[in-house]
């Protein structure tokens, strides 16, 4: 008996013992769910932010949590592929559906300015004062971007004139070709990248240059630069008239369609996507890329990634039947607007104000530049120093977050490199070097009430003239009716318009 009653006991023990283990288990994962949830329940403000993704893959988690860390907020960053970007922003304007923070490129902005009156935005001026990094913004940029004298935007910066030919420097040499330096020798290259076989497989797989469906940022506005096309506007006889009203403009047509008829350039690039044209200049499919040559290094880490022989390089100055010319963006590409649909209260709007001006202190703005310090860069003394092996790593890991800063250019706070990426650095002289070749718009700065109303609706009758032309669908009679009826539905009072604000302005 006494046998039999031992055996509950030690059967109740070990109960007991693994009810209090669990007890404990239990205990600990409560404690620890409360660490994990506190961050939730606290009061930092949430700052919701739409902006474009020019990179293959948005910033590492551990970067966005170490920037709302340091900022003492949480972030909801919606990252769109930059080849939908302006599409995807129309339709939150116009669902009413905005981010707090919505970040649109100048060309968008020019086309904005009717919602902007109509009072979708938040005028920012009389906040910026209050804080330390905002109140020093330049004010010559502040006031490029003014709408009827009120200020809406955080300005980014990029250099105004980065337009250029982005090549592959082995295929050159193989081909036994030296950089071209003016129209026809920038034609045999794209022809021999074409014909001549340049990777060295035997087979009839290579073309000369790739593009996109975009006339600005794409290939057709930069290669209209070396034609002479004035930058939107020209003037003539005093008068300003539009850019494809000129010679040049009609030159640069036949030049691409002339490209496109020799299938020196994909044949699908009406058509095609940022993402798509990359793609092909990194499998080796094509051999230039114009753009700004600031992708250099970025597309010369991927298309490494696939083939480690291929060398890129860079050409920014090219010279047409006008001399040497390269067209430039104003001194911002892009502001972040505030919406007043996602920010409903002046003290909402002064939480937003505050993220972007901790942005700019030394620990976030460098953070955002460089990423993590000791996986993505090292120091020496005060100054960043980036080394070919964590290139790849920043490509797609940290470059994304560059989108995120304001006015980095000329914020103190950002660290000096010590010794910059080779083609990281030529990017940057030859871009400081174009400024001597710079043609700039004459209508910076003016307004044109149609224009702003009725600008995208308009302009879409001159990029599908222009397109149609290349492709061989107009002649160049055909293309004139087409600038006619630009005219006839609003085109004329634009330049009436303007033509007006110019002679107040001089």
């Amino acid at each position: 008996m006494k046998n039999k009653g031992s055996r509950p006991t030690l059967k109740g023990l070990r109960h007991l013992m693994i009810g209090l283990l669990l007890v404990v288990w239990l205990s600990a994962c409560e404690n620890n769910s409360v660490k994990m949830a506190a961050p939730v329940n606290d009061n930092r403000p949430t700052i919701s932010i739409m902006v474009p993704l020019h990179f293959p893959h948005p910033p590492i988690p551990e970067l966005v949590q170490e920037i709302e860390n340091r900022t003492k907020t949480k972030l909801d960053i919606n990252w769109v592929p930059d080849g939908i970007y302006t599409d995807k922003m129309n339709t939150a304007l116009t669902t009413n559906s905005l981010k707090k923070a919505t970040y649109v490129r100048y060309t968008d902005f020019m086309l904005m300015k009717n919602s902007i009156r109509s009072g979708a935005f938040w005028d920012i001026g009389p906040y910026l004062s209050a804080y330390p990094n905002l109140k020093q913004l330049n004010k010559e940029i502040l006031g490029q971007t003014t709408v009827d004298g009120k200020l809406y935007g955080l300005y980014t910066e990029r250099p105004s004139a980065r337009q250029g030919i982005i090549i592959r420097e082995d295929w050159l040499d193989k081909l036994k070709l030296a950089k071209p330096t003016n129209l026809d020798e920038f034609y045999q290259v794209l022809k021999a990248f074409t014909t001549g076989d340049p990777d060295g497989n035997g087979k009839d797989d290579t073309v000369g240059l790739t593009d996109r469906n975009d006339l600005v940022f794409g290939a057709f506005k930069t290669i209209g630069s070396y034609f002479g096309v004035p930058n939107n506007w020209g003037l003539a006889d005093g008068q300003l008239v539009p850019e494809f009203e000129t010679p040049a403009y009609i030159d640069t047509m036949n030049y691409m369609k002339k490209l496109y008829d020799e299938k020196l350039i994909n044949s699908d690039f009406a058509v095609t996507s940022k993402e798509v044209q990359r793609d092909k200049l990194i499998r080796g499919i094509a051999g230039v890329y114009i753009g700004s040559m600031q992708d250099v290094q970025r597309l010369s880490d991927e298309a490494q990634l696939a083939n480690p022989q291929a060398r890129f390089t860079l050409v920014n100055r090219i010279e047409g039947p006008r001399g040497i010319h390269t067209w430039s963006i104003p001194s911002y590409s892009a502001l972040y607007l505030f919406s007043k649909k996602a920010i409903r209260t002046e003290e909402e709007l002064k939480q937003v104000l505050q993220f972007f001006d901790r942005s700019m202190d030394k620990d976030v703005a460098n953070l955002m530049k460089y990423g993590l310090k000791g996986r993505h860069y090292m120091t020496s003394g005060d100054m960043v120093q980036l080394s070919e092996e964590t290139s790849k790593i920043r490509v797609n890991e940290v470059n994304a977050l560059y989108s995120l800063m304001i006015a980095d250019l000329n914020n103190p706070n950002v660290l000096p490199l010590s010794e910059n990426e080779t083609l990281a650095k030529l990017a940057d002289n030859l871009s400081a070097e174009n400024e001597k070749y710079v043609i700039k718009d004459p209508t910076l700065g003016l307004e044109s009430k149609t224009y702003d109303e009725r600008g995208v609706e308009l302009y879409k009758i001159v990029s599908d003239a222009t397109y149609n032309y290349i492709l061989g669908k107009l002649d160049k009679a055909a293309f004139e009716l087409e600038i006619e009826r630009w005219k006839r539905n609003g085109g004329s009072q634009i330049i009436k318009e303007y033509n007006e604000a110019y002679g107040k302005r001089s």
